[in-house]
């Protein structure tokens, strides 16, 4: 078709395909540039150092008697703020732990509370196909409570949309390179690497990192080939491959923490046979109950192939937790209470309850943990982080049982 002189040339429709493409770019620019500003490289995201009060609950002390100590000039001296106020970095919790155990070894295991010889390596999986139920929020929320607590903890991000490793800082298209997720340890083909070679410190104390991106995808892509190609052998068992990977580090850890795909495909099936307990969280709305009975059938029939592939699912403890709760909402109130009808015990008895507080502290990639709570207000800040603690350390009691502590 011949165009005038001086016309503008005609250019067609841009298709759906282009138009998502664009767009990703766009976003991941614009977060890149969010993250740049947040964090910039030089600085890197830190963890801040925590009032006296703050560390004498860590350690299940009180507040005056670790004044005493500072005092009497024992164990690690903590900085004074102009007010006389002391806190404590990070490092300085672990030596006290260390002083403590020394000082007062009758207690030693509660200041020290490392895995002992014979303890089993506990891994939680924490699970949901449904959108908004929090489980990431959970899965990261539970790695820092355990590593405050005084435990070596591998967070392992499973979740392609990675959203538990931008909590950590990082941004999966950019920080995260081809081999460096789980799925570098799982593949199939020669470049499969040893788990070490995945594992990443974080700048929180404690916790150790597997991160996510898209790579994950490539599980459930190349799982099926493999089988049909009969090139899995025992270990080899797609199934089997997460808790394999794992079993690599796991003299290094006490507890490893896995935040699930949000669907039930090899990946989580993986992840389902290595766990040796698991979460799954509900959002008391009607419409998630109902998902919820749809993720337990799914997941019921997945148990069911896994186990009669010869895997085993032999789990500690299952336990629901109830997330986003508003106590003060009268169905939601209904919903949790029909919960606890159905499943007994099996539904955690502390709730994590709904909190600007939580939504606030996430949209700058930090948990309650890490914020100084003058930051989103004194009172939503302890309401909040009361019932984080309440749930979690439901979860901590149940593995301390499994240790038979």
């Amino acid at each position: 078709m011949a165009t005038h002189p001086g016309a503008a040339p005609f250019l067609a429709p841009e298709t759906a395909l282009a138009r998502m493409t664009r767009h990703a770019q766009v976003l991941s620019g614009q977060m890149q540039a969010l993250s740049a500003t947040l964090f910039p490289p030089a600085s890197k995201k830190s963890l801040r150092s925590f009032s006296s009060g703050e560390v004498a609950r860590f350690l299940g002390v009180s507040d005056g008697y670790l004044r005493q100590l500072s005092l009497d000039g024992l164990g690690p001296a903590p900085a004074l703020s102009t007010g006389g106020r002391r806190s404590y970095t990070p490092s300085q919790i672990g030596e006290l732990r260390q002083y403590l155990a020394a000082a007062r070894p009758k207690e030693a295991l509660e200041f020290l509370p490392s895995r002992r010889p014979g303890d089993k390596l506990q891994i939680v999986a924490v699970a949901n196909f449904k959108g908004g139920s929090a489980k990431t929020t959970t899965a990261l929320y539970l790695t820092q409570f355990l590593a405050l607590e005084g435990y070596k903890v591998l967070a392992i991000d499973l979740d392609p949309q990675a959203s538990l490793s931008a909590m950590f800082g990082y941004q999966p298209e950019f920080d995260i390179g081809e081999g460096e997720t789980l799925y570098g340890a799982i593949r199939y083909d020669e470049t499969r690497r040893p788990m070490r070679e995945v594992v990443r410190p974080t700048y929180f104390t404690g916790i150790s990192l597997v991160p996510g991106n898209l790579e994950l995808m490539e599980f459930e892509h190349h799982t099926p080939r493999a089988m049909v190609e009969q090139s899995l052998r025992g270990g080899d068992l797609f199934f089997r491959r997460v808790g394999s990977a794992i079993s690599q580090v796991e003299d290094e850890f006490d507890i490893v923490v896995i935040d699930c795909p949000p669907q039930l495909g090899y990946l989580t099936m993986g992840a389902l046979n290595a766990a040796t307990a698991m979460l799954v969280t509900i959002h008391p709305q009607m419409v998630d109950v109902a998902s919820m009975s749809q993720f337990l059938l799914m997941t019921s029939d997945v148990m069911s192939v896994i186990e009669e592939a010869g895997g085993t699912l032999d789990y500690d403890f299952i336990r629901y937790v109830v997330t986003r709760h508003d106590p003060n909402d009268v169905p939601e109130t209904q919903i949790v209470a029909l919960l606890r009808n159905l499943f007994g015990g099996d539904v955690l008895g502390a709730t994590v309850w709904k909190s600007t507080a939580i939504a606030n502290a996430g949209l700058t990639k930090q948990s309650l943990y890490e914020l100084d709570k003058g930051s989103v207000g004194r009172a939503a800040y302890e309401r909040a982080l009361e019932s984080v603690n309440g749930a979690n350390s439901e979860i901590l009691s149940l593995l301390k049982k499994v240790w038979r502590r």
